[in-house]
């Protein structure tokens, strides 16, 4: 069986690669005339992947709710201080240096709360690579500081799952709001709406709308990195 014989993921497809990620972006521009037209205008996006870990986990906690800019230039600080960033290392860091790395006092706890996690054996990311979502949702969530949105990200860029979607980013919201020309910008729940023309391939569509949310973005020189 090929991609191009049926829309729907083999069983085995459990992340996405080079061959189903073409396969979905033809699909999508099929059935969705203003994905089509960003793809038309912008080209495919990136597939924005990150390695699975601590690392990864860790960064998309301090992406929560504030820019992509400042959180990356707090990800590569951090970076240059901790050259190994394991979660016994990271532990070894004080207030005042994570302070001044630019870690405000609620993302110190929640990482502090993750690099617990792992040294105790709550958790495992191995374990979360066999998972199915609702089972690795369960699991993350467990962890303060770690929530949907954050959940969703992981899934979408650490393991790759195809179908996943972020209801609640605000760069979806504000790039569905453009591209079908709302009134207002969507709720989750209006989004989630929305997308439920795109499954099986939402991460896929997610990607497409963070390429037309970051090339508006750089057109207004704001800095962005994923």
């Amino acid at each position: 069986m090929t991609f191009k014989e049926s829309a729907t993921p083999r069983p085995e497809l459990l992340f996405l690669t080079t061959e189903s990620f073409t396969y979905a972006l033809e699909v999508l521009a099929n059935i969705d005339s203003d994905l089509a037209c960003i793809l038309e205008t912008l080209g495919n996006p990136p597939r924005w992947e990150r390695e699975s870990g601590f690392p990864t986990l860790l960064r998309i906690i301090l992406e929560q709710q504030v820019s992509l800019a400042a959180a990356n230039a707090v990800f590569k600080r951090l970076s240059g201080v901790v050259l190994s960033l394991t979660p016994e290392n990271f532990l070894q860091l004080g207030d005042g240096q994570l302070q001044e790395i630019g870690f405000s006092r609620q993302k110190m706890r929640y990482c502090r709360e993750l690099a617990d996690a792992i040294l105790t054996g709550q958790l495992d990311f191995a374990q979360l690579e066999t998972m199915d979502e609702t089972a690795i949702r369960t699991e993350l969530k467990r962890i303060k500081g770690i929530g949907d949105w954050t959940v969703d990200i992981y899934l979408l860029m650490a393991l790759k799952r195809p179908d996943v979607f972020p209801k609640g980013d605000l760069g979806i919201a504000v790039a569905l709001q453009n591209i079908k020309e709302l009134p207002t910008r969507p709720t989750p729940a209006q989004i989630e709406v929305i997308a439920q023309n795109w499954r099986p391939w939402r991460a896929v569509a997610t990607r497409i709308l963070w390429h037309y949310y970051l090339s508006n973005a750089k057109r207004k020189s704001v800095t962005v990195d994923l």
